[in-house]
């Protein structure tokens, strides 16, 4: 982990979200102990759809599709989730707290 830059960890810690699960940019940012909810958000922002990086699975603290604006279609990041059982309802996860996933409870780093 020490050569890693900043947008690899958050890339590692994307890609381990597992299939219809949710994570938050602050849960990322506060697992990585460094770095802001923000700063996950761009690094995720400059990931590419082919990287195998699941960013669609990466939302705000409310359950808000926050980044739903930076993918190809305004919809894309809701019909990602909802292929993987995920309900979303006015671009917002509905139960978040079923859906979701917390680095620092699931990962040993």
């Amino acid at each position: 982990m020490a050569n890693e830059s900043y947008f690899d960890l958050v890339f590692e810690v994307t890609r381990h979200i597992p299939k219809g699960r949710v994570s938050t940019y602050g849960a990322i940012a506060d697992y990585l102990a460094l770095g802001s909810a923000r700063m996950v958000g761009w690094a995720l922002n400059k990931s590419i759809l082919g990287d195998q990086i699941p960013a669609h699975r990466v939302v705000n603290r409310k359950g808000e599709l926050s980044g739903r604006n930076h993918w190809p279609t305004p919809t894309m990041m809701q019909e990602l989730l909802e292929k993987e059982g995920v309900k979303v309802e006015d671009n917002k996860i509905v139960d978040l707290k079923k859906h979701l996933w917390i680095p620092a409870d699931e990962m040993d780093y």
